[in-house]
């Protein structure tokens, strides 16, 4: 049979790490077998359901290059259908209508959680006759519509937990339809995966405990059930689950963090999953040739912010000189940083600042991080106390900085390779180490301690902008004017 799988999130909330990891791993399974990627928004929560989660979930997965083959289907379109189930059930004898009010309900389940024993309903109107409940349907007594689950065990053979199975004595006839007539959960993804001929349910652990539920009802209705795959859910470093703070937010939120969609895409694909060796940088057609759902572990999978920036860093990288510039361009734009002369007389420059800033940035965001000494036209950045303090102190800072700038002054040659040799034979001969007078003039330029090479950036930076901000720092913390 040729997989149908499909992702159904529900947009009430933006789509999270986790559930882009349930997206690659469906669409992986996909493409690996031949087969259908489905996208089923369940919006049935209308109350907190928005047209702006949708948005944003639409464009997180097209940001991650997850095109659906079918969808996006909006479950409140095939209500009709999921009542119409029920009913089917009901008049089957599979189902029967409960009169219980939800408040006493609520109120027996609070009182067998106190007691520290599970609730099951008791079945208090299975045993209504025809006439009864004629009569009270007919008096505009509103009531549910609840499964009668049969007696034994629900079993199944988990594509990540292999045999697994729930005896029917704790699952308790579980309600189809709420007194107001709406259909809930599980008859409404029952029902239209039914409709959709979904093969292969792949999603996360915390849909386990429904699963027998739903399995009952593909038997009530007759319907093979999928095969079910639960994948272990997502880690924060502290081995607790994942959440805002561990970085569970949204996938656009780390898109404009800088980071690459080819990038996160691979780091959530290894999230819990393992091709069988050792990679850990892998393109989408070497996820797709290796995915098997049986490298798919049991235990949690950590979510590592470290790791991931390693990994777009990999990616980063690998990008060329053209389209590196074109995303520190945009990146720039946004921190107002850009000047539309980098992409015509400046280009060669802008260049080269980029090939300086490139493998010291793990995302796109960093260049502004790591360059802002070169594009912020303004001097008047200000120095780290912490480095002023070990960098700036006794004579040998004024005497070093100000011979700098006199010896500098004159440089007829103004490259990298010119001025290295000239600045270590001037700390040679005023006694000094090397260091002492390159941390200084680092701090000066570029406001830093750790920054591209010292000399690669003077020359970048171009005599007068370096031979004044040299000056400024001078005039800062020694009072001598040049």
């Amino acid at each position: 049979m040729t997989p149908r799988v499909r992702f159904a999130p529900s947009p009430t909330g933006f789509l999270h790490v986790g559930g882009a990891r349930t997206a690659i791993f469906n669409w992986l399974y996909a493409r690996r077998n031949g087969g259908t990627f489905i996208l089923r928004i369940e919006d049935t929560d209308e109350a907190r359901s928005s047209d702006e989660v949708v948005r944003a979930i639409l464009d997180g997965m097209a940001w991650l290059g997850m095109a659906p083959d079918e969808g996006p289907f909006f479950q409140t379109a095939n209500r009709a259908q999921h009542v119409a189930d029920a009913q089917r059930l009901l008049s089957e004898g599979k189902a029967y209508r409960c009169f219980c009010h939800p408040e006493m309900l609520r109120a027996e389940r609070e009182a067998a959680e106190k007691a520290g024993g599970g609730y099951v309903y008791p079945r208090r109107c299975l045993g209504l006759s025809k006439d009864e409940w004629s009569r009270r349907v007919a008096s505009g007594e509103r009531f549910a519509v609840r499964l009668l689950v049969p007696p034994g065990v629900t079993s199944w053979d988990d594509g990540v937990h292999g045999a697994t199975s729930f005896p029917n004595e704790v699952i308790e006839d579980l309600i189809l339809l709420r007194s107001d007539g709406t259909p809930v959960y599980n008859l409404s993804v029952v029902s239209d995966d039914v409709a959709m001929r979904i093969t292969h349910v792949i999603r996360g652990d915390d849909h386990i405990s429904n699963t027998p539920k739903q399995i009952l009802l593909y038997q009530a209705l007759g319907v093979p059930p999928p095969r079910f795959a639960h994948l272990p859910l997502i880690l924060g470093t502290d081995k607790k689950r994942l959440s805002k703070r561990h970085g569970a937010t949204s996938v656009l939120d780390y898109r404009d963090a800088g980071f690459l969609p080819d990038a996160m895409f691979n780091f959530l694909a290894l999230l819990g999953w393992n091709p069988g060796d050792e990679r850990v940088k892998m393109t989408h057609d070497e996820l797709i040739a290796s995915f098997d759902l049986s490298g798919v572990g049991t235990s949690g999978a950590v979510f590592d912010l470290t790791k991931l920036e390693w990994l777009n860093g990999q990616y980063i990288t690998e990008m060329d000189a053209d389209t590196f510039a074109a995303a520190a361009r945009d990146v720039l734009r946004n921190d107002g940083l850009w000047d539309g002369a980098y992409d015509r007389s400046r280009r060669e420059w802008f260049l080269a600042v980029l090939s300086l800033v490139k493998p010291r940035v793990r995302t796109l965001a960093a260049i502004t991080d790591e360059g802002r000494f070169f594009f912020d036209p303004s001097d008047a950045f200000d120095y780290p106390p912490e480095a002023v303090a070990k960098h700036l102190k006794g004579e040998a800072f004024p005497r070093g900085l100000t011979a700098a700038c006199e010896t500098l002054e004159g440089l007829p040659d103004w490259t990298a390779a010119a001025i290295e040799p000239v600045i270590r034979d001037l700390a040679a001969s005023l006694g000094l180490s090397a260091g002492a007078l390159i941390h200084p003039i680092r701090l000066a330029v570029t406001g830093r301690t750790a920054s591209p090479g010292l000399f690669e950036v003077l020359e970048l930076l171009g005599r007068e902008r370096a031979l004044r901000r040299m000056r400024r720092l001078l005039e800062r913390f020694s009072g001598t004017l040049i």
